[in-house]
């Protein structure tokens, strides 16, 4: 590389590196003050807490690179037109091409950085978050779970155990259910066992009678069963159950899904393709959109007042860039077919980049054209 080329490579990786961390703990703290708030209401511990917002920050990381790399590139190029760099880079000689190739280079490392992100760490967190998150749920489940007493987990729910065994057998189980204002349900059973299962904790009772009273006709319905599932879901907060999602699986799981891998994430065969190849696209996102950062600014005049018209213009862009990767988005996830849409929003920026590099190149002949005359 030329020392042009080292120089503004610097530039942008040291700015690159400063907006990174700013945004990362802008966006890391607004979400850590409300998983903090909802961990120590349960009563959970402070090093809980850290452990699971440390399982976070990849997938925060992955959100605000692109957003970093795009504020880098503008940023940078908006200093070097006020400072006259790039008019004097210009006058020797060199083209709009030729000046966002280190831009360009700067963009593949950003790329590169993504594409361990989503490949790699993003769906390790992510599944040891839904592990954690499980086990905090049977915590909290077994320690609402006390025998010889009323409790009231929540509202219209009342639950009474006469005694737990060494084994975990629940024995004379009462269970009030009044939180629909249309029926209430009241289960009682001999014995019952806490299962565990993908959507959260079970409750299975053996020998019991369900009875149902319908408050619009005020008719009572009576079973028994031998067992019956109850979920109880809805005794612990909705923080606590979390269960393993697209982006918790590895990109081979998610472009070969098994039907096994389908049921337990409840998503169908053409998300999991579209996300699988998902992955490849988003780091090429993050480097059109520091192109295109730069070659926003390029197509500017200098001006002492800055380029605040063409930061604008290139602010829009990078917001038309994502509303086109969600449109393809919600596209692709209902027919495995549409998966190459997930290139749509890469490809349009890289292609408006060079679009505009053209665009400048193009102008700035005629000028050199005319001093060419001038001086002979």
């Amino acid at each position: 590389m030329s020392r042009f080329d080292r120089y503004l490579l610097s530039q942008l990786l040291t700015l690159f590196g400063f907006f990174s961390l700013v945004l990362i703990a802008v966006y890391w703290v607004n979400r850590a003050v409300s998983l903090f708030d909802r961990l120590i209401g349960e009563g959970q511990s402070a090093m809980l807490f850290l452990e699971m917002t440390a399982l976070t920050l990849p997938n925060v990381i992955r959100l605000v690179l692109p957003v970093a790399a795009f504020a880098a590139a503008a940023y940078v190029t908006n200093r070097l037109s006020t400072e006259s760099e790039l008019v004097v880079m210009q006058a020797t000689g060199f083209s709009a091409f030729r000046l966002a190739r280190p831009v360009l280079v700067f963009g593949l490392i950003v790329a590169l950085m993504l594409s361990v992100l989503v490949h790699f760490l993003v769906p390790a967190s992510r599944a040891a978050l839904a592990e954690r998150q499980a086990a905090i749920a049977e915590n909290v489940t077994a320690g609402l779970l006390r025998e010889g007493t009323f409790q009231f987990p929540a509202d219209g729910l009342t639950l009474y155990i006469r005694e737990i065994t060494a084994q975990g057998e629940l024995r004379d189980i009462f269970l009030s259910d009044a939180r629909r204002s249309s029926e209430q349900a009241i289960y009682t059973a001999r014995s019952a066992l806490l299962t565990r299962s993908p959507t959260g904790p079970k409750l299975v009772m053996f020998d019991g009678m369900a009875q149902t009273f319908a408050t619009a006709d005020q008719r009572l319905a009576v079973t028994r069963f031998a067992d019956l599932t109850y979920d109880i879901g809805a005794l612990i907060s909705g923080t606590a159950l979390m269960r393993r999602d697209e982006n918790s699986f590895g990109t081979w799981a998610l472009l070969n899904p098994t039907p096994g891998v389908l049921e337990e994430a409840r998503r169908s065969r053409a998300v999991f393709i579209y996300e699988g190849h998902s992955r490849f696209a988003q780091p090429f996102l993050a480097a059109a959109a520091a192109l295109i950062g730069f070659s926003a600014l390029l197509v500017g005049a200098f001006s002492r007042f800055g380029l605040w018209r063409q930061l604008l213009a290139a602010s829009v862009l990078l917001v038309v860039m994502q509303m086109i990767a969600n449109t393809a988005e919600n596209v692709g996830v209902r027919d495995e077919r549409f998966w190459p849409l997930v290139w749509a929003a890469p490809l349009l920026g890289f292609a408006v980049s060079a679009g505009m590099l053209w665009f400048t190149q193009r102008r700035r002949a005629p000028r050199r054209a005319l001093a060419a005359r001038g001086a002979a």
